[in-house]
């Protein structure tokens, strides 16, 4: 089975007004419950990074994990959480940020990654880039180098892939949505 990005598209949902009155929120949970779109998204993240000479792959909390560890699993790699503030265990390390509809904070725990750990950071949607951009400060703390910034969709008039970039990180996804 090969990716058909228009058959994704068509199964990811959008929901007008959600969070807040403005926002069109990308939903990717239908995904989950269509296995021939897990398949494709899944196998496509795959086959980028199976010769990639990634170590970990960091993912965002929540959804990020999903795919993430669908990817991890299959790489057999490391799987590190990156977390809403007071979720994780033991000794972390925090960064805040802003969204397109807020602040937040994420952290990871201290050990998560090390000196000369190559890491794809891993989330279902980069829309202004700060949650991405948060997770790479944190790895950064921790020694370890950025790989990629990857994410199921893009949504590029919120300027967050180009945030990423400019920050020195490559940023690959498989759908992006213009308009907001």
């Amino acid at each position: 089975m090969s990716y058909d990005e228009c058959y994704v598209k068509s199964v990811v949902r959008t929901i007008h007004d959600w969070p807040e009155p403005g926002i069109a929120f990308r939903d990717v949970t239908p995904i989950f419950k269509d296995p021939k779109a897990l398949r494709m998204v899944s196998d496509a993240l795959t086959t980028r990074y199976i010769d990639s000479g990634i170590t970990h792959i960091a993912c965002i909390d929540a959804r990020g994990f999903l795919l993430g560890s669908i990817m991890a699993y299959a790489l057999n790699l490391p799987l590190v959480l990156v977390r809403k503030k007071g979720k994780l265990p033991g000794e972390t390390i925090c960064q805040d940020y802003t969204l397109e509809y807020g602040t937040s904070t994420v952290e990871m725990q201290i050990d998560a990654v090390s000196e000369g750990d190559n890491v794809l950071i891993f989330d279902d949607l980069i829309a202004t880039g700060g949650t991405v951009l948060a997770a790479a400060t944190l790895i950064r703390k921790l020694g370890a180098q950025i790989y990629e910034a990857a994410a199921l969709i893009d949504l590029p008039d919120l300027n967050g892939s180009t945030r990423i970039s400019e920050a020195d990180i490559p940023v690959f996804t498989l759908l992006a949505y213009e308009g907001l």
